[in-house]
């Protein structure tokens, strides 16, 4: 049964690590901006979750309620993006060495924000994941909350899909990604859509850190190991594709679970290895476009 608890704990990293890798690609697809920071976005959402969790336990919340009180922590934190797309509404048109460096400058803020407000030290939120059970099928065993986590993801990716294609502002979202002179020509708001865009990157990001807390301590190494591991899935999947970041997320969350299982300080190597035959093999990823 260890290829099963391979294949369901690379998944449930991969719905996590597919929130962020989204947001990513979301940012990217519509206003260029590689953006190192959804890695601070993510282990905001770890802390803020926690908080949230352990204020709502301490007023009488049941300990089973706490996966909605964490999607509402995650969603909740949205509030911060239109703020940091401001910041980086400077550097639009700007050489993409400063949109690196601005991005990772904010990183860093945010480690010292992270420090100041909830300490050095790990934060976690115990056994509480149990309260929801496991979920037993011959020798197979798993949390039923990592089950609900897997289903959540699959849900907002779904939702996201179906948005994007189906409504108003999806279709326009496409068409600025596509063209933004010719969408402002047209009469659409582009600093309205570069702010709800990037809020939108920003909410995935902080849902995931949100979500992926009761199964591990919050820690000030979260941003850097996050980033690593979501530009991996970007490199693998392709830039600024949605179906590459579900691929890439995939890959990446398997050869994880892979690593952990039979040698976990082959973990970091096993994914960059893919990374290394992707760029040889296919230097636009899985589903990306080449660009002429």
């Amino acid at each position: 049964m260890a290829f099963v608890d391979i294949l369901l704990g690379g998944v449930f990293h991969a719905a996590v690590l597919f929130l962020v890798a989204a947001g990513l690609q979301l940012v990217f697809g519509v206003q260029k901006i590689v953006n190192l920071a959804c890695g601070s976005f993510y282990a905001l959402g770890a802390y803020f979750g926690i908080s949230a969790v352990n204020w709502a336990i301490a007023r009488g919340m049941p300990p089973g309620a706490f996966l909605p009180v964490l999607l509402v922590a995650g969603v909740a934190l949205g509030v911060i993006g239109p703020a940091i797309e401001a910041l980086l509404r400077t550097i639009y048109h700007r050489d993409e060495a400063f949109q690196l460096l601005l991005t990772f400058a904010l990183v860093l803020m945010f480690q010292d924000v992270l420090r100041f407000f909830w300490g050095a030290n790990p934060n976690q939120l115990g056994d509480l994941v149990m309260s929801y059970g496991k979920i037993s099928a011959g020798a197979v065993t798993i949390p039923t909350y990592n089950v609900l986590v897997i289903l959540a993801s699959i849900a907002i990716a779904a939702g996201i899909g179906s948005f994007l294609k189906h409504t108003r502002f999806g279709r326009i979202l496409r068409a600025t990604a596509e063209n933004r002179e010719m969408s402002q020509a047209l009469g659409v708001n582009v600093r309205w859509m570069y702010a709800s865009v990037f809020t939108l990157g920003t909410v995935l990001g902080t849902v995931g850190g949100a979500l992926v807390v009761p199964t591990a301590a919050a820690t000030l190494d979260m941003p850097v190991e996050l980033v690593v591991e979501a530009f991996a899935v970007v490199v693998i999947g392709g830039l600024g594709s949605m179906r590459g970041a579900l691929a890439g997320a995939l890959v990446v969350g398997l050869m994880r679970a892979l690593s952990i299982r039979y040698y976990a300080e082959l973990e970091m190597l096993a994914i960059y290895l893919v990374v290394i035959v992707i760029l040889i093999a296919r230097p636009a990823g899985l589903f990306g476009k080449a660009v002429e």
